[in-house]
């Protein structure tokens, strides 16, 4: 596993975990490495001191346990605005531009929007976010 640090092209820094150098590669070529801020997926690399291990060799990470506790956050991230954010389906767009207009009551709203549309928004300054998907029931996983 390596780790980047990668900043977009808003200048937000992040880091993120690929299984290589070429996984990182054909990843952002594919436009899939997005920025946790805004969403953009023009992102680089930021210049990174390599990591100097001493004697003691660290454990590697329990990759099965970090895919487990970031399914469970997806999981509860998705039940809260489920439970607490207004539902307006493929009308998103419209209302989060009415709501950060103020043509509409400002409430925390979900629903579905194309990519020209999100990207609409957030050049016109709407703030907006992607909600996780629903990770699969572990239950029904094999």
């Amino acid at each position: 596993m390596i780790r980047y640090a990668l900043t977009c092209d808003h200048d937000h820094g992040f880091e993120t975990w690929f299984a290589s150098s070429a996984d990182y590669d054909a990843q952002v070529e594919r436009g899939l490495v997005e920025c946790p801020v805004c969403g953009s997926v023009q992102v680089r690399k930021q210049i990174m001191a390599p990591a100097v291990s001493g004697v003691r060799k660290a454990a590697a990470p329990d990759m099965a346990k970090m895919q487990t506790l970031m399914m469970q956050a997806a999981r509860e991230v998705r039940a809260h605005v489920e439970q607490n954010f207004d539902y307006v389906g493929d009308a998103f767009a419209r209302e989060a531009r009415d709501i950060h207009e103020g043509r509409s009551e400002k409430r925390e709203i979900y629903g579905e929007a194309t990519p020209a549309e999100v990207k609409k928004l957030k050049d016109d300054g709407v703030p907006c976010a992607p909600l996780p998907a629903a990770p699969p029931d572990p239950a029904k996983l094999n």
